[in-house]
């Protein structure tokens, strides 16, 4: 998984996702990596990832996170993710290590959230 450090990659991503036809796929090539987006209502969720990664896994992915905030914020908007922001990084750290899918059972990553939530 690909994160930029610099503001206008960050922009010319996300200009790229956002002016895109939705009659196109989800996958579009940026530089020298993959863009893997998908929308759900008004928010795009998307990760930028390596030219050899499997695109389809990393769209469940994108599917298995979103399936998991509607679990925690009952139909996730824009505001809970925002001011949970940590809520949202402690999903991520559950089933994502080091840029690579860890958790793939949305089970087992909702019951260590319940149980981090417990210590809280």
């Amino acid at each position: 998984m690909f994160l930029s450090k610099n503001p206008r990659n960050r922009k010319s991503n996300l200009r790229l996702v956002v002016n895109r036809d939705a009659k196109f796929t989800n996958f579009v090539e940026f530089r020298t990596h993959k863009v893997i987006y998908r929308r759900y209502a008004g928010l795009f969720f998307s990760v930028c990832v390596d030219m050899t990664d499997n695109e389809l896994a990393y769209l469940e992915c994108i599917h298995l996170f979103v399936e998991i905030l509607d679990h925690f914020f009952s139909n996730v908007c824009e505001l809970d993710l925002v001011f949970n922001f940590h809520k949202v990084y402690l999903i991520l750290d559950e089933f994502i290590l080091a840029g690579e899918l860890q958790e793939t059972s949305k089970r087992a990553i909702i019951e260590r959230m319940s149980e981090l939530e417990k210590l809280e």
